[in-house]
């Protein structure tokens, strides 16, 4: 890719939540609110048909400046001159995605567990999807991952994610709480009757825990930075001890940072989710983000997948 892939709400299309209304009309309004890229899935019409509706919606997409993607298929992406494509588990391997897209085409792909998420990373992913986090019926018989993988991802995956699967209007902030900060629906945005105004609801719920607008309802914390990050870190060679509460259990500890802390615990080589106070807080910032007195930390140790 020529730039970084950067986005928040990601919207797919699904002609069969909105009977009677055309896909364009019903894509447009969801640009419109503020979907920052769109994917076509389509499992039934024939190739023909699947590339005439790419082209038409690459037409759409590029008039907001969003990237168009296309589920599955390689070969339609290249013949609409689409921007990427997203792969299933089952699909092509992302290694002979790229030789057939070349280095500027988007490639995601969906993951249900933490090993998937990893695998995908190191194959040279862009993106990936992480759900489903509620069951869906976009995936029927799929067990729901639920939040705890979501956790997972936050905490360890550095490539794009976006959260996946049964995430509507209403259970969004859970999701979000749970460190997810781009999310992806299909029928709680088309299938309603005002997508423009369901993407603007979830893009401001996006855009308040990534700023930190939503601090009153978070109590004390900030939920872009966790706000223990703002206190100072002691000086190099200070030795303090501070009352942490670890697990549940009262602790007292010498560790200055929430990295120390799980060395004490020989935590650093496992895969591990932390919380401080109740938000989780990625693997990239325990290093920097000091621990205060009184503060309680929930160590998630996770066993085979999510």
């Amino acid at each position: 890719m020529n730039r970084p892939l950067d986005f928040k709400l990601y919207v797919i299309t699904g002609e069969n939540y909105h009977p009677g209304r055309g896909m364009m009309e019903v894509m447009e309004a969801a640009l419109r609110g503020g979907a920052d890229i769109v994917q076509l899935r389509d499992k039934t019409s024939p190739k023909r048909e699947l590339i005439e509706k790419a082209r038409r919606l690459k037409e759409l997409t590029a008039k907001y400046g969003v990237p168009l993607i296309v589920n599955d298929h390689p070969d339609v992406a290249l013949a609409a001159d689409a921007d990427g494509v997203h792969l299933g588990q089952d699909d092509l391997p992302i290694e002979v995605a790229r030789e057939l897209l070349g280095p500027r085409r988007i490639i995601g792909i969906s993951t249900h567990r933490i090993e998937q998420a990893r695998a995908a990373e190191r194959a040279g992913a862009d993106y990936i999807g992480v759900g489903p986090v509620y069951p869906t019926g976009t995936k029927p018989g799929r067990q729901a991952v639920t939040t705890a993988y979501v956790a997972q991802a936050a905490a360890e995956i550095r490539i794009p994610f976006v959260a996946i699967g049964g995430i509507t209007e209403t259970n969004a902030e859970e999701v979000l709480r749970a460190g997810a900060r781009r999310l992806c629906a299909v029928s709680a945005i088309v299938g309603r009757d005002n997508p423009e105004a369901v993407c603007r609801n979830l893009l401001g719920k996006i855009n308040a825990w990534t700023s930190g607008e939503q601090a009153a309802l978070a109590e004390s914390v900030s939920l872009s930075v966790p706000v223990s990050l703002s206190l100072s870190m002691p000086a190099p060679g200070d030795v303090r001890e501070v009352d942490v509460v670890v697990n549940g259990r009262s602790e007292r500890t010498q560790a200055a940072t929430l990295l120390e802390l799980a060395a004490q615990y020989e935590l650093e080589g496992r895969s591990v989710v932390a919380e401080l106070d109740g938000t989780v807080v990625p693997r990239s910032r325990w290093e920097i983000t000091p621990l205060r007195g009184g503060c309680s930390v929930e160590f998630v140790h996770f066993v085979g997948g999510g």
